[in-house]
C-alpha cells in the first residue's frame, strides 16, 4: 500500500524538479543574453554575478535530477550546437 504511494508522490516530485530545471535553464539564458546585450562596466559586472548565480542554481538542480535519476523530455533550446 505505501508502496504505491510512495511511486506516486516520486513522480510528483520529479516532474517538480524537472520543471524546476527548465525554468532555471530559461532563467540562465536570459541572464547570459541580458549580459552580452549591456556594455556598461558597473551594471555589466552585477549581470555578470547574476549569470553566475542562474548557472548555479541549473547546475544544482540539475546534479540533483541525475542523483534522483530523473529523465525528462529533451527541449530543443537545452541543447547547443
Amino acid at each position: 500500500m505505501f508502496k504505491k504511494r510512495t511511486g506516486k508522490l516520486k513522480q510528483q516530485y520529479d516532474q517538480q524538479l524537472l520543471q524546476l530545471i527548465y525554468a532555471a535553464k530559461a532563467s540562465w539564458d536570459h541572464a547570459k543574453e541580458t549580459q552580452a546585450a549591456v556594455y556598461e562596466s558597473e551594471t555589466n559586472n552585477e549581470l555578470a554575478m547574476q549569470t553566475k548565480l542562474q548557472e548555479q542554481k541549473y547546475l544544482y538542480l540539475y546534479r540533483e535530477a541525475r542523483r534522483r535519476q530523473v529523465h525528462g523530455q529533451m527541449q530543443p533550446n537545452i541543447v547547443e550546437k
